[in-house]
């Protein structure tokens, strides 16, 4: 019995960092108040452990400057290859296996009886964050565990760059198993050789992340990493 209300209170701990890391991934639109309000709800269930980087983020969104932190955002994920939230892309890159790793998570979704939401990939990493927390809590760890790779370079990009983003894939990470060996050596692979290269295709439950579209910053919304 105790096994088992340690395992309750694992998952719930999982849910609670997915569902604040999934809001603070979110473009910085008009409802970032909100979000970040639900953020703060949100780390007062957590301990110092987890709560601690996602706070630091919450921190930075809501002392920053609306038009700075958009923009920030989309030179962030969008301009930047070594930060794309899209998983695909790190092991598929611009290749047509990547519409079927795509469709891999769009099916992950409809085995429990969901759409894939409409206006953005189901691949982005906010998305799937957000489908663990609300949705299925094992699938959801399923597909995150399946792209440790992906989401340890990312942390990994994310803290050379010193993005203030790098606090959210720390709590990310505490949810997952470390890196296997094998895993490690596919990610250095990687890292040298870069994403495959070649092109791609692809796309409702219902997401408090907003899709990206051309915003407050002027600067034109790109559906895919570059």
């Amino acid at each position: 019995m105790r096994l088992l209300g340690r395992r309750s209170g694992e998952t719930t701990t999982r849910r609670l960092v997915w569902q604040a890391s999934s809001l603070l991934l979110a473009y910085p639109d008009a409802g970032q108040p909100g979000r970040l309000g639900a953020v703060d709800r949100i780390l007062g269930h957590l301990s110092p452990e987890h709560r601690d980087p996602l706070a630091a983020t919450t921190s930075y969104l809501r002392e920053t400057e609306p038009f700075e932190a958009a923009a920030r955002y989309v030179e962030t994920f969008d301009l930047r290859r070594k930060t794309t939230l899209f998983l695909t892309y790190w092991t598929d890159g611009d290749t047509r296996n990547r519409g079927e790793a795509i469709l891999s998570f769009a099916r992950a979704y409809r085995s429990v009886g969901v759409e894939p939401p409409e206006g953005e990939s189901p691949d982005h990493l906010a998305v799937v964050l957000e489908f663990a927390a609300t949705v299925d809590a094992d699938v959801g760890y399923r597909l995150l565990r399946a792209n440790r790779v992906p989401i340890g370079m990312l942390a990994a990009a994310l803290t050379e760059s010193e993005s203030p983003y790098a606090c959210v894939l720390a709590a990310i990470g505490l949810t997952l198993p470390a890196a296997t060996e094998r895993e490690q050596a596919h990610a250095q692979e990687l890292a040298i050789a870069g994403p495959p290269a070649e092109a791609v295709g692809l796309q409702p439950f219902t997401l408090t992340v907003p899709p990206r579209r051309t915003d407050v910053t002027g600067i034109p919304r790109r559906e895919g990493a570059r």
